[in-house]
């Protein structure tokens, strides 16, 4: 399978310097995954709420990358398969690191 959604990947700016909800409300990630249509930092699923899957299933946006540190791989939620991505997001750090 091919992802079909290469048209959703951006040059984005990351929202926040962790995951953006978590910061807001005092919880803590894993790791960070970074939207490439919005530029929205949100926690994995391996985080206890689970922040980037909510923010694709809100907004649809299809494509993440792994963020902290950028890690070069890219996720098509919709296709369900890792993507290659053009570049990797230059962090907005330092970022903290949370580990419950």
């Amino acid at each position: 399978m091919t992802c079909r959604h290469g048209d959703a990947i951006h040059l984005v700016t990351p929202s926040a310097k962790g995951c953006e909800e978590c910061l807001k409300t005092g919880d803590w990630w894993v790791h960070l995954r970074l939207c490439r249509t919005c530029g929205h930092v949100g926690c994995c699923d391996d985080s206890p709420s689970k922040h980037a899957t909510a923010h694709f299933r809100a907004t649809r946006h299809p494509i993440i990358e792994g963020y902290d540190p950028p890690e070069g791989w890219g996720w098509c939620y919709v296709d369900e398969e890792f993507v290659e991505l053009p570049d990797q997001t230059p962090q907005v750090g330092p970022i903290p690191r949370f580990v419950g």
